[in-house]
């Protein structure tokens, strides 16, 4: 499995603590993220990760910033992208059950670093049940 990361200055903490968990069940990473608490834009760090899973060169994608709110619009705007911004792990689950989400966007100010963790987990542990989701799914312009 192949991911892509990526978060601004608010989530490099996240983005470390994620990072040592994927590599730690053998998932081959690449990071776009900043590895600073330096004030960076969000955007430039989230179109990476938009452009690998948008051209297929990673399997998902995760994005950090301080409400996730902010560079999960920015994914979103890549063809293909079902960025989910949550909070619980439940709600990763049905992110991946219901929507087929492809990136999960994680909020470094409203979680704790191990929620995020359990939230990848869950997300990336998860399949998409399909039949009527499918359906759904297909009615979410691509471009």
């Amino acid at each position: 499995m192949k991911i892509a990361i990526s978060n601004d200055h608010a989530g490099p903490e996240y983005k470390f603590a994620i990072v040592d968990y994927l590599n730690s069940i053998g998932v081959e990473v690449t990071n776009y993220g900043t590895d600073t608490p330096d004030s960076v834009d969000y955007a430039d760090f989230g179109h990476p990760v938009a452009t690998d899973v948008e051209n297929g060169v990673v399997d998902f994608g995760i994005v950090i910033c301080g409400s996730g709110n902010g560079i999960s619009m920015t994914v979103n705007k890549h063809a293909g992208v079902r960025a989910a911004l949550c909070w619980t792990k439940e709600i990763a689950e049905l992110a991946r059950q219901h929507n087929n989400a492809n990136i999960l966007s994680i909020p470094a100010r409203y979680t704790s670093i191990q929620q995020a963790v359990e939230m990848v987990k869950t997300f990336l542990n998860t399949e998409f049940e399909g039949g009527r989701h499918a359906n759904r799914i297909a009615k979410i312009p691509c471009a």
